[in-house]
């Protein structure tokens, strides 16, 4: 089999759990849909360079998480351009009350703080693999993880402290 192959491959096993990744970070479909592709064009066009093979998951997710948090650090710079027209805003899925709470609770959160929770306790990573996935040292993403976590429980309330616990 040949890259094209491989790429194809992981392109139909983890599209739809990359995607919910960007989401989870994002909060807009669109935008996540724009980090998805981001992610896998460079997985494209790195893969046969890098030789890589095998799991190609936590790579492309990796490369999702790093593609957002780049575009969280160039839209400090960019401005709000104001125009006549009110845009079309996507409809909200309908969620339940409380996913809907923890939902805006996760979305207010700073994006690194972001994807700390979203790796470490949706996707399950340990601190380690967080760490790599995120460039950063393992206490960054403990203290990033711990302020995020605080942050949540402040905004959520007694009411969501199973869910805010961060107990592993």
């Amino acid at each position: 089999m040949g890259w094209d192959a491989d790429f194809t491959r992981c392109f139909d096993d983890c599209a739809r759990s990359v995607r919910f990744t960007a989401f989870l970070l994002c909060g807009n479909h669109h935008e996540a849909e724009d980090i998805v592709q981001s992610a896998f064009l460079k997985l494209y066009l790195a893969g046969p360079r890098l030789g890589l093979h095998g799991d190609l998951e936590p790579y492309v997710r990796q490369v999702a998480v790093r593609t957002f948090l780049a575009e969280r650090r160039r839209a400090r710079w960019r401005r709000e351009r104001l125009t006549d027209a009110v845009p079309d805003l996507p409809v909200p899925a309908m969620l339940g009350e409380d996913r809907q709470a923890v939902w805006s609770a996760l979305a207010a959160l700073p994006p690194r703080q972001r994807a700390t929770v979203v790796l470490r306790f949706w996707h399950d990573l340990s601190i380690t693999d967080a760490a790599d996935a995120l460039g950063c040292s393992e206490g960054n993403v403990k203290s990033q993880t711990a302020k995020a976590l605080a942050t949540l429980r402040a905004r959520l309330g007694p009411t969501y402290a199973p869910i805010t616990a961060g107990d592993r």
